[in-house]
């Protein structure tokens, strides 16, 4: 008996580690193709040559498994953030913390290092010690923003350019793989000119927007039922990904019946194609008003940057979160991410026009075409950070940055 104890005193044993250690590492492989609700632990179990209770010894469901995987991927990240920490100056910190972070992804390319979990179906978790700890992390690298160049900066300015900050490096995972190892530095150092010194030529005056987010309203009208079922699916998806988005959560979500739902929709799959699609338009309709109303690049850019952020926090209807991209059926994939793909293709037209005409600055186009893709897929998780934020706010506080640059000067 005194045995027992112990040995229960001192805790797990290394081939315990070991064991719990590449459990997590088989799930966060999962985890990153098909979400939380689309892991199981029969595929976990199997990667590793194992039967789903052997994996239930270490974990007693896949949420528990699940969440094990994000607190260790906020350890890691937190790690990041400490090494950027120790510069002296914002444009060190932000600079430590994304050499550190492209540093890491290059050894997991090459197989040096397990991989991290992507924090898309983080808040669709909802277990509290997980959020506790990812609002730490978040906190921790709003901290990397105390340097001399932002030290004036007001805390809902701080909120905002940090959720920028995030989402841009979190969005890496789009890009970065379809890259050589080798280039990872070289992407890193484009990325931080990209973020730290903003798109926009030196001394370019800030142009007017050109648009209006009542022009990007699409279909009959908010009150036409296909409409409400897909900005129903749209905010769960958003929220809980493919799996979580089910049939019967979408009809409660507008207090129908199944029967109602399937009515107008043939399938689920169906639905969110059609989810998709409707996004792809809104873009598309924002690129091409902005390509014609505008005169210089950079003006095109703000302006459909502008009307893309407010619409989602306008309340009008989201856009579907680019995330939602990792629970979708496997064989969905491939189409949806080349719609992306053409997306930031015209991103990075307009930056060469800017460039042309000398309203942007000299930047890689390709890294900053994501990045503008990745700002404005961002701006619908903006509220959970600064709710305080408007959609008329939005442009000073969030779009403005991203142009001028995360060291820019804040509000006046």
């Amino acid at each position: 008996m005194e045995g027992d104890i112990a040995g229960a005193a001192r805790g797990p044993t290394r081939r315990y580690e070991q064991r719990q250690t590449a459990i997590i590492a088989s799930a966060v492989e999962v985890l990153n193709r098909k979400g939380v609700r689309g892991m199981t632990l029969g595929e976990v179990a199997a990667r590793l040559d194992l039967v789903p209770t052997g994996v239930i010894y270490y974990f007693r469901n896949k949420e528990e498994l699940a969440a094990a995987c994000f607190l260790r991927g906020v350890e890691i990240f937190s790690r990041f953030i400490a090494e950027g920490a120790a510069a002296e100056t914002t444009r060190g910190k932000v600079a430590g913390f994304i050499n550190a972070y492209f540093e890491f992804q290059r050894r997991a390319h090459v197989g040096e290092v397990e991989p991290l979990a992507v924090f898309n179906d983080v808040r669709a978790l909802r277990r509290a010690t997980v959020d506790d700890a990812y609002v730490g992390m978040f906190r921790g690298l709003r901290a990397l923003f105390s340097g001399p160049e932002t030290a004036q900066l007001q805390r809902s300015e701080r909120n905002a350019r940090t959720h920028l900050l995030l989402a841009e490096i979190l969005w890496t995972v789009a890009w970065l793989p379809r890259r050589d190892p080798e280039a990872y530095r070289r992407a890193a150092d484009r990325l931080l000119s990209v973020l730290a010194d903003g798109i926009a030529a030196p001394g370019a005056a800030w142009p007017d927007s050109t648009l209006a987010a009542a022009a990007l309203d699409i279909g009959p009208g908010a009150d036409d039922s296909a409409e409400q079922f897909l900005r129903a699916a749209t905010e769960l998806i958003n929220e809980e990904g493919y799996i979580g988005a089910s049939v019967e959560k979408i009809s409660a979500r507008l207090n129908v019946t199944k029967g109602a739902f399937y009515h107008h929709n043939q399938t689920k799959d169906d639905l969110v194609l059609a989810c998709f699609e409707r996004t792809f338009e809104v873009m598309r309709r924002a690129i091409r008003a902005a390509e014609e109303a505008a005169s210089s690049g950079l003006q095109a850019l703000v302006s459909l940057s502008t009307v893309l952020v407010e619409y989602q926090l306008s309340g009008r209807a989201p856009l579907l979160r680019t995330s939602a991209l990792t629970s979708v059926p496997e064989a969905l994939q491939p189409e949806l991410l080349a719609k992306f793909d053409r997306i930031s293709e015209r991103f990075a037209a307009l930056i060469s026009d800017g460039i042309a005409d000398g309203s942007l600055r000299p930047v890689d186009v390709n890294i900053a075409a994501q990045a503008v893709t990745a700002m404005i897929n961002a701006a619908a998780e903006l509220r959970h950070w600064a709710p305080e934020i408007t959609g008329q706010e939005a442009q000073d506080l969030y779009v403005r940055p991203f142009f001028l640059g995360l060291l820019s000067p804040g509000r006046q």
